[in-house]
């Protein structure tokens, strides 16, 4: 029987939104998932070349590539990744999935991934909710998205020996939303506003209490963050919603890696940072 591989999950950026981007407050370089040797890159915004090669993840070892919606914090870097994961454009290979305002253009938004590059891909997935692609041994499913970007989508992947983990992606709060993140080893929010302090089609830490008390995840963590989060600090609202919720909860940090598992693992950025461990 093999051993089963770890997952690491490195959030190169954990900004979002119009101010944080054009500052770089946070920086908006997405996540890197990396399980055994396979890699994907979910929602590579502005920085995500360059701090993937800062943090010696190099975009040419991508395996798979997610852009979860047709907004610039999340998808501007997406053309250099598919050229460095197709080796130079010279072989055709690498997952690339993503809704149709990204590829096709919808509703006077994009296409924002030419058509030059969806050829160089080895699988084009048209994401949706409840559409099923694979990348090796990770089976993502795409999960609804209530946002000004109608074709918005998360995910959730299954990882072998671990269970699941979900993106919720921008989203606002809506009937349903919850329940496709049912019991998951780790949900990731994106909670762009703190408390009391509701935004359209974007979750605020009310809503995050919401969601992960219907979801009832293992663990969560929140990332994301808009200027008026930055502003209350995230460390704050993630201590709050764990306590409101009875599960650890962390506010993501620019450079932080996270591992799930029979235990939450986080590093953090700075190489004298001791881990966080949580029982799960």
């Amino acid at each position: 029987m093999r051993p089963l591989k770890p997952v690491e999950l490195h959030f190169l950026g954990t900004g979002g939104g119009r101010f944080v981007m054009v500052t770089q407050r946070r920086r908006t370089a997405g996540i890197r998932v990396v399980h055994g040797d396979t890699q994907v890159h979910i929602d590579p915004g502005p920085g995500a070349l360059v701090f993937s090669n800062w943090a010696k993840l190099s975009p040419r070892r991508l395996d798979g590539l997610v852009v979860t919606h047709c907004h610039p914090d999340h998808y501007t870097d997406a053309e250099v990744f598919i050229e460095a994961m197709t080796d130079g454009t010279r072989s055709r290979k690498g997952v690339f999935a993503a809704p149709p305002s990204v590829t096709r253009g919808l509703g006077g938004l994009g296409q924002c991934v030419s058509d030059y590059h969806k050829g160089l891909v080895g699988e084009l997935v048209e994401l949706e909710p409840g559409k099923e692609f694979r990348v090796d041994e990770l089976e993502f499913t795409g999960t609804k998205a209530l946002h000004s970007d109608p074709a918005s989508t998360g995910v959730r992947f299954k990882v072998p020996g671990v269970g699941s983990v979900g993106y919720t992606c921008d989203t606002g709060y809506f009937e349903g939303l919850s329940e496709q993140h049912e019991g998951e080893r780790l949900l990731i929010l994106c909670v762009i506003w703190p408390r009391n302090r509701k935004i359209k089609m974007h979750l605020c830490t009310d809503g995050a209490l919401r969601v992960i008390r219907e979801a009832r995840p293992a663990s969560a963590i929140i990332t994301h963050f808009g200027w008026g989060m930055l502003e209350a600090d995230p460390v704050e609202e993630a201590a709050y919603l764990q306590r409101e919720a009875g599960i650890p909860v962390v506010a993501a940090e620019d450079g932080i890696k996270v591992a799930p598992g029979e235990q939450l693992v986080i590093q953090g950025p700075r190489k004298r940072d001791e881990s966080l461990v949580f029982d799960v």
